[in-house]
């Protein structure tokens, strides 16, 4: 008999409604409910797409005893960390105080008042290399409950205690300057791994934020080294086992140094970022290989995560079905020389083998290899390869397909929006601007409310219950704001107005200036969460930081900017002592010090010859941050273009920065220069 999951509108929580373990969604009536019986709550938070957690849940939650036991002690709570951050970003910081460490599936066991007292993420169903087994936990937190309530309590009480007195240390209300960004460029360097591109060991992330830093800094100061650093990552990326060599996009992560075996789940905000990246990797460089990364990233994410109803899915299973009936990580993408063989013959078998990197061990496991570029001397004939992928990728459609997570997600569509609206504008991909457009549409009809708050997610075209989280607000607004640029429509630009207001008014202290992520009316949790570094996406502090400051500079908000200005004050304290985990606040901090600049285009239509060539010129500046309003003269459609006339009757250009104003240029080489950073 399925559980109360059955009428949830998570993907996540679906997979679960059939177990025997009688699951309740996060609700006051979920505690309510262990406060009557008077249990403890276990809380197992997860998501979709998340290997362990689907593990965890055939050993442990689909076990008809281990669910018994559950459900005769403890009332048993499941949620998805991607409808709920807020509620997974308060118990994760409880656990990695504690342990040391985090992670999914996380489980955690709480009072029927919220509060945590023991923590863990993965258990196995026996014991194992010193781990207890999930049978073994659940009878000692029963018996500790039973028998030593008064010691649980007082733990919990000290944990939310502990949880209190973690808030911020904010620094100053002032953003960084020269020597805090030169001081977090040098931080970098020291991180930097230059043999292989990225930062750190295994397991290598993608480092999507930091790379935009490091072009911004490259634009505004000419430093190489910062350049040499993203360029030199994003090959290494785009030639690893991280991106898909056949049908675009990226994996979550590397788990080696050497870009070689990625875990396999598709995510869309990997995606979005990284197309973004690449899109501004070429414009900074002409690079070829930016180019073509950009858009099949782009056409990805069109092709495998849009839904009927023209938002983006959250992301791709890691694991599929192998053919065999066995889910098993990684089956849809890898390959053996004998799979290469019998779908190309033995000639161009072996021509592909080099050309991927396909090895009779194999890089994978069970002799398969992780599709690769590896830099090898020799040119390859670029027509046989094209004909080799072409072949390989429609034998691969014929293999079962990774699960794949319906649910829009605000924050990570309006991440998709920013880089499908500026490829689609940079490589002359209408298709992808209207997908972006297609994507926006879709958030206003269903995610937003009259009074413009956010719901988090939707599926199938029905709206989710949870509200929108700070990230959701910046991230939607950053997307609007792409749009507003590429599309020359102001309505863009008005709907990331409302959405900043709502950032202004519920979710900053107005006190100190700090953001929180959660709007002051919403659901009270042990405490309000609250984190300025990035993650696998931007903070949603750093990203309200950065759409602040274009809606400022769009607008001449005083009160936007004094926002994005105070927000900012957490990078001057946190930059140079740990940028990797604060690049899109470093990022934001770049187009400060460069204005960042104002770009009026004015025309007498965008499809006119020399609007379009000046409006394309100032999409392309690589200024940091520089924000373009396009329209006619006389249009009240951007405030930039108030009092900006044709220029002799031609279509003209106009760029300001701090207050001052360049003369306007019809010329769009003129114009390209004042841009250049």
């Amino acid at each position: 008999m399925p559980n109360r999951l059955a009428h949830e509108t998570s993907p996540y929580l679906l997979q679960h409604a059939d177990n025997p373990v009688d699951w309740w969604p996060w609700s006051s009536e979920a505690f309510e409910e262990a406060r009557k019986r008077n249990v403890p709550v276990l809380l197992s938070v997860g998501y979709s797409s998340c290997h362990w957690c689907h593990v965890m849940a055939h050993e442990s939650f689909e076990d008809q005893e281990t669910a018994e036991y559950l459900n005769q002690h403890y009332v048993s709570v499941k949620v998805d960390r991607e409808e709920r951050p807020d509620v997974d970003a308060v118990y994760m910081e409880a656990v990695q105080a504690a342990t040391g460490q985090g992670g999914w599936p996380m489980t955690v066991f709480l009072t029927p008042d919220a509060e945590p007292f023991y923590f863990g993420t993965y258990f196995p169903p026996a014991p194992r290399q010193g781990m207890p087994s999930f049978r073994q936990v659940l009878q000692g937190v029963h018996q500790a409950w039973d028998e030593r309530r008064d010691e649980v309590t007082e733990v919990a009480e000290k944990i939310v205690r502990d949880l209190a007195g973690r808030e911020i240390s904010y620094g100053d209300a002032q953003t960084p300057g020269e020597e805090e960004l030169a001081q977090a460029l040098l931080g970098l360097t020291r991180e930097y791994d230059p043999q292989r591109g990225g930062f750190g060991g295994a397991p290598k992330f993608p480092p999507s934020m930091v790379l935009e830093f490091l072009l911004r800094h490259h634009a505004r100061t000419g430093a190489e080294g910062a350049l040499q650093m993203a360029q030199d990552t994003c090959e290494r990326m785009a030639r690893g086992g991280m991106y898909d060599q056949l049908g675009g996009g990226f994996a979550r992560y590397s788990v080696d140094r050497d870009w070689v075996v990625p875990h396999f789940e598709k995510m869309l905000y990997d995606n979005a970022l990284l197309c973004r990246v690449y899109a501004h990797l070429w414009r900074a460089t002409g690079s070829e290989l930016a180019r073509r990364v950009a858009l099949e990233t782009a056409d990805f994410m069109v092709r495998e995560l849009r839904t009927n109803e023209g938002g983006f899915a959250s992301a791709l299973d890691a694991d599929s079905d192998d053919g065999t009936g066995k889910h098993v990580e990684g089956a849809y993408y890898v390959w053996t020389p004998e799979q290469l063989r019998e779908v190309l013959g033995d000639e161009d078998a072996e021509l592909a083998a080099q050309h991927f990197g396909v090895t009779e061990e194999g890089t994978f496991e069970e002799g398969a290899s992780v599709l690769q570029l590896p830099v090898r001397d020799g040119v390859f004939d670029a027509g046989k390869i094209a004909s080799i992928s072409e072949r390989l990728l429609a034998k691969r459609a014929e293999r079962p397909a990774p699960g794949r997570d319906d649910k829009v997600v605000a924050a990570w569509n309006g991440l998709a929006i920013a880089a499908l609206a500026e490829t689609g504008a940079y490589f002359d991909r209408p298709d992808l601007v209207e997908a972006a457009v297609a994507a926006a549409d879709l958030l206003v009809r269903l995610h937003l409310d009259e009074q413009a708050r956010l719901t988090r997610t939707s599926k199938d075209g029905h709206a989710g219950a949870n509200a929108g989280v700070l990230e959701d607000y910046a991230d939607v607004a950053e997307g609007f704001l792409a749009l507003a640029s590429v599309t020359g429509e102001g309505v863009w630009l008005e709907f990331a107005g409302f959405l900043l207001d709502h950032v202004l008014v519920r979710f900053a202290d107005p006190e100190s200036g700090s953001l929180y992520d959660t709007a002051a009316d919403a659901e009270r949790l042990i405490r309000r969460p609250q984190d300025p570094t990035d993650n696998a996406a931007p903070s949603g502090w750093t990203a309200a930081a950065n759409a602040l400051l274009s809606y400022a500079a769009h607008t001449g908000s005083e009160p936007h900017r004094t926002a994005a200005e105070r927000a900012l004050g957490v990078v001057k304290a946190l930059g140079p002592r740990v940028p990797r985990f604060i690049g899109w606040g470093l990022a934001a901090a770049e187009a400060v010090l460069d204005g960042p600049r104002e770009v009026a285009v004015v025309g007498p239509a965008l499809d006119d010859e020399g609007t379009r060539a000046l409006h394309r010129t100032a999409l392309l500046g690589t200024a940091p941050g520089v924000v373009v309003a396009a329209g006619a003269p006389g249009s009240e459609e951007f405030p930039l273009l108030a009092d900006r006339p044709l220029v002799g009757g031609e279509p003209a250009a106009y760029v300001c920065r701090n207050f001052t104003c360049d003369a306007p240029t019809t010329e769009p080489d003129r114009l390209r220069t004042v841009l250049s950073g």
